[in-house]
């Protein structure tokens, strides 16, 4: 993920913390190539016909997001809550679209290779978004960090290093829950799972 100067956006956010209403300003421009980044990674596993935008996705996630400014830390912090926030936008764009075709052909995702999803779907397969989203709500309900985890390295693009410093924990601690996270995620997304 290309990226602004981390200390320039940690900064403006710590400005918005502190109320200076002239970060928030200043601090959107800087951040929209970023979350642009973002989606076009989110939509480049989409099928081609859907229906919801780029710019739409990005817009829909920063409403989301600019009511909370005040609370995020850094630009970790913000990028994770921002992976967070696209996330539920897609999952509810999917279950509006599910609900329009009256439960038919509801919109998948194609998952990247860091994931592998299940023995019978393999990499670059479709997998139903609606399916993902409610996987990884369970997920969280079993253990929470394994979920933002996936969250962070799949619909946020980010790093083992990078998602290790967002959560504050050890390298080694992510590469065993992203471990842990995957080999759940196969037997639940598996076809007939």
């Amino acid at each position: 993920m290309t990226s602004a100067d981390p200390q320039t956006v940690t900064r403006l956010l710590q400005g918005v913390r502190g109320g200076d209403a002239s970060a928030g300003a200043s601090l959107a421009p800087l951040i929209y190539g970023e979350l642009g980044s973002l989606a076009a990674q989110l939509f480049a596993k989409e099928r081609p016909e859907h229906t919801l935008q780029p710019t739409a996705l990005i817009h829909e996630a920063w409403v989301k997001l600019v009511g909370h400014l005040g609370r995020i830390e850094d630009r970790q912090h913000f990028f994770a809550l921002a992976s967070q926030a696209m996330r539920q936008v897609l999952a509810d764009h999917a279950r509006g679209a599910a609900r329009l075709k009256r439960g038919g052909g509801r919109p998948g995702v194609t998952l990247d290779s860091q994931l592998g999803v299940g023995r019978g779907v393999g990499p670059g397969t479709a997998v139903d978004l609606v399916d993902l989203d409610d996987s990884l709500t369970r997920l969280a309900h079993l253990n929470a960090r394994h979920a933002r985890v996936v969250e962070l390295r799949v619909l946020g693009g980010l790093t083992i290093t990078e998602t290790a410093a967002s959560l504050g924990v050890s390298e080694k601690t992510i590469e065993r829950d992203w471990f842990m996270a995957k080999a759940w995620l196969r037997t639940e997304l598996e076809p007939g799972g």
